[in-house]
């Protein structure tokens, strides 16, 4: 038998294996029209779909993957998205890269969300109820100028365009979008993030008595033992160390850590301060939060 021929149904048979082997995957999103994911699961294999406004998807192409790209560890991505169905995608195709993933709906959630935990990225719809996403952006951005945040949004003009990069977005993608550039974007920001992240290493240790602040860590401990705060608990004390043996008054810690701009009650810093000194003082014999009536806090031994 000719070799070119031989060579052509080896090639053949492997393909058709290939194809016969391909475990699927269906996933129902609940809604009603019963929107389908169909994920073909081939090593190296995987379809791509174009994503639409209203969270459908046209399958569009199937592409080779290329060997040994780097999968992401575990890096954490907050989707803001009103959308089910979009949401509901963009979660799994992140999911599928190897993202942790959380979702919210609301403008208020997303500000909550944001607080509680340590995020790598976040996709930014920019409407969305409560709270619209250039609001959102706003109050982020006054507390944390690093966490990379994409917009993601049906306004394609110029105007809307220049207006969520100035007020601090990293990028900004218009619906409908190819889920594979927007995949594209987010390691494109995160590779600008890892540097940052990996430079504030340089940063000082702060320590008052024996507790002890990584800044570039954001880890805490006190007496040797590890101490876990949220996002916004950690702002506070770093505020408070980075000021020891100084008095703030409340209007004072609230611009330091949650923005000049911050228009809520002031009583929200005496609730954080209780957050705090049940982690920071209650578990040990010496208090370092002390409280100066009528004036504000002060951390000192």
């Amino acid at each position: 038998m000719n070799f070119y021929v031989l060579f052509i149904m080896m090639k053949a048979r492997a393909l058709l294996y290939l194809y016969s082997h391909a475990a699927f995957e269906t996933l129902s999103l609940s809604e009603p029209d019963n929107l389908l994911i169909r994920k073909e699961k081939v090593r190296d294999i995987k379809n791509t779909f174009k994503l639409y406004k209203d969270g459908s998807q046209r399958q569009k192409a199937c592409y080779i993957s290329v060997w040994g790209r780097e999968k992401p560890v575990e890096e954490k991505i907050l989707i803001v998205e009103d959308e089910e169905k979009i949401a509901r995608v963009i979660q799994l195709e992140l999911e599928y890269e190897g993202y942790s993933v959380e979702k919210v709906r609301t403008g208020k959630e997303a500000l909550e969300t944001f607080e509680d935990s340590n995020w790598d990225l976040v996709l930014l719809d920019v409407m969305i109820p409560q709270l619209n996403g250039m609001e959102v952006l706003r109050r982020i951005r006054a507390a944390d100028d690093l966490t990379p945040i994409i917009l993601l949004t049906a306004r394609d003009s110029v105007v809307d365009k220049v207006n969520g990069l100035d007020q601090g977005a990293n990028d900004y993608i218009t619906k409908p979008f190819e889920i594979e550039e927007l995949l594209a974007r987010i390691r494109a920001c995160l590779r600008v993030r890892r540097p940052e992240k990996r430079k504030s290493g340089a940063s000082e240790s702060l320590r008052v008595g024996d507790l002890l602040l990584d800044e570039a860590s954001r880890e805490v401990s006190r007496d040797a033992l590890a101490i876990d705060l949220t996002p916004r608990e950690f702002d506070l004390l770093l505020c408070l160390m980075r000021h020891q043996k100084q008095v703030l008054h409340r209007e004072q810690i609230l611009s330091h850590v949650w923005g000049f701009e911050y228009y809520g009650d002031t009583n929200v810093v005496d609730v954080y301060i209780r957050y705090l000194r049940k982690k920071i003082d209650d578990p040990f014999d010496r208090p370092l939060i002390h409280t100066v009536r009528g004036v504000g806090y002060v951390l000192k031994e």
